[in-house]
């Protein structure tokens, strides 16, 4: 009986031995000879949307005069704002407060009124009509407790996302001839693509607006001048391919 088993743990370990001696005599797999390229691409298009902010102050010693002058201001500068055609959603409030002003004097505080500010956020889908809405709140007739400021102007792309989606596509093209163009330095070809990774997507523009006080002016005045450049949209890629 002890001859049994020990001739069966004998051919257990004969028969264990076989299957993992195999496994443990395999070559690690050679790795992958590669090239690693980067692409860039820059495409330039012309802004065919522009955004600018509105904003209404008024004074008073008064909260509720205050609120009821800026309630007065805010209703012409957005009775303007749509009588140049542009459509209900492209005015929106982002911004409203009142809060009391002080004066300091000899470091005593005191209590001069209250202000309250009223801010719109202007789209803009015609670049060519940018002047025409400038100037048609600039010319605006506001009491003299009330003054309206436009600034922040700056022009982007309506399609922005298919912009950046053509030079993200241009910028693997051109990884992936830089990597042909280095396999065949070396005398090889290019293979399978491994890896594609993106840098990041950017967008410039020359065009900087400086925030306006506009008081009030005569109807025939001067148009104001607007000419945005063009907004040049960058993408960097870096490109992982086998070569043979």
């Amino acid at each position: 009986m002890r001859r049994t088993l020990h001739s069966a743990s004998a051919l257990s370990f004969a028969l264990l031995a076989g299957v993992v001696t195999p496994a443990l005599a395999q070559t690690p797999a050679q790795p992958v000879p590669v090239i690693v390229a980067s692409g860039e691409s820059r495409i330039k298009v012309a802004p065919d949307q522009a955004w600018v902010l509105v904003a209404v102050e008024s004074r008073d010693v008064k909260g509720p005069e205050a609120r009821r002058l800026g309630a007065t201001a805010m209703t012409s500068v957005m009775a303007v704002l749509k009588s140049t055609g542009l459509p209900t959603d492209a005015i929106q409030t982002i911004g409203f407060s009142l809060h009391p002003e002080y004066d300091y004097t000899n470091g005593r505080q005191r209590m001069k009124g209250f202000v309250v500010s009223n801010q719109l956020q202007v789209r803009i889908d015609k670049v060519d009509q940018v002047a025409e809405v400038l100037d048609a709140v600039g010319v605006l007739s506001l009491p003299a407790s009330s003054t309206a400021t436009i600034g922040n102007l700056r022009f982007d792309l309506k399609d922005r996302a298919g912009v950046e989606r053509k030079a993200l596509m241009q910028a693997v093209q051109d990884a992936t001839e830089r990597a042909k163009a280095m396999a065949a330095g070396a005398g090889m070809a290019v293979g399978r693509v491994l890896r594609i990774e993106e840098s990041g997507a950017q967008s410039s523009m020359k065009f900087e607006a400086q925030p306006m006080m506009m008081a009030s002016r005569a109807a025939d005045a001067v148009a104001t001048p607007i000419a945005p450049s063009d907004i040049e949209v960058i993408a960097q890629v870096t490109v992982t391919v086998e070569i043979k």
